[in-house]
């Protein structure tokens, strides 16, 4: 923070466990402020009261008081588009926790608003934030692999049964695709390029419930590269981004690797950072050169504030804004309708 700014006024909107994660780093950085919090329940209002600041049930109460500068929104799903409006039509920029929206129509009206007034919105896909993440897009962009060829990713982990207390994650919309692989198809968004179409399985069979607990997809890219991808909740792993990184505050780490991303001229592997090339002229009945990367050791979830503290003072542009946030929502919602259909679903139909 300069000598000459003060910390960034913040709101949140939602005090439930994401929001009070939010609540956590604004209170951590010097550069930003918690003024108010907006919550319908009482265990929100006993939270806003801790950190002594007021609670008001109706957001709108929050937003129309006066004093912010800025407004993080960790409401559910469905309520993104009238919260978002309501930050957008007050001139608010706004960190939207992912995804954008419930329905792609919603996202699309937020992405649309946001435009048309100059307000940015910063959608919350916090792995784009992470060193890892942002050295492997560095060496991609930079030509270190040659043209991206084929990519492999995982995502395993055995989610606590009690997790599935609440109905609505045993039922349809509910399962890891939806929730989890989200964050997936947008880091490969981010690293590899557009996604064009894709193909999905999906599988029950582990827990029983009417949703997916399991699912493999491929993936044609827009720049001629394929990839598949596996997932499950229902396999204790530590090929999970959030364990093999050591970006999660709620999870131990053990270091893996859980992408491997292929071009003509080398392989990386991520989080581990190997980057795998023959030497000139050599192929594969010769030896691999192995170059371990360092990138920084930074917390995403606060290069993510940090990053949107400078979002909102007009210094930075989102780096996912609305529009990319419905983008990835579209390929995510492709992946859900490709496995329910049994057919190749392309991003375009979905938009």
């Amino acid at each position: 923070m300069s000598e000459h700014s003060s910390p960034l006024r913040i709101g949140v909107m939602g005090a439930g466990v994401i929001g009070r994660e939010h609540v956590a780093l604004v209170n951590a950085s010097p550069n930003t402020r918690l003024v108010a919090i907006a919550d319908v329940t009482e265990a929100g209002r006993e939270f806003a009261l801790q950190q002594r600041v007021p609670c008001h049930a109706d957001y709108y109460e929050m937003l129309d008081n006066g004093g912010l500068d800025a407004v993080i929104v960790a409401l559910p799903n469905a309520l993104h588009l009238e919260a978002g409006l309501a930050c957008i039509d007050r001139g608010l920029p706004t960190l939207m926790e992912k995804p954008i929206a419930d329905t792609l129509g919603s996202g699309v009206a937020l992405a649309e608003a946001s435009e048309r007034a100059g307000v940015p919105v910063l959608v919350g896909h916090h792995r784009r934030h992470s060193p890892d993440m942002v050295e492997a897009r560095r060496a991609i962009q930079a030509g270190e692999l040659g043209p991206l060829v084929a990519l492999n990713g995982m995502w395993l982990c055995r989610k606590h049964d009690d997790y599935f207390d609440q109905a609505w994650r045993r039922e349809v919309g509910g399962g890891p695709i939806l929730i989890n692989l989200i964050h997936e198809i947008d880091i490969l968004r981010y690293l590899c390029g557009e996604i064009e179409s894709v193909q999905a399985v999906t599988s029950s069979q582990a827990r029983g419930f009417d949703v997916e607990d399991s699912f493999a997809v491929v993936m044609a890219f827009e720049n001629g590269a394929i990839g598949s991808f596996i997932g499950s909740d229902a396999v204790p792993s530590p090929f999970m981004w959030d364990v093999a990184s050591g970006q999660s505050p709620n999870f131990p780490h053990y270091p893996s690797d859980c992408y491997v991303i292929g071009g003509q001229k080398g392989s990386l592997s991520v989080p581990g950072m190997s980057l795998w090339q023959h030497p000139e002229g050599a192929d594969w009945r010769g030896e691999l050169v192995q170059k371990r990367m360092q990138p920084p050791r930074t917390r995403c979830y606060t290069e993510q504030l940090e990053h949107f503290v400078a979002v909102a003072r007009g210094e930075a542009t989102p780096v996912i804004d609305a529009r990319e946030g419905v983008m990835t929502l579209a390929a995510t919602l492709a992946v859900e309708k490709a496995a329910r259909e049994g057919r190749k679903v392309t991003v375009k139909e979905m938009l």
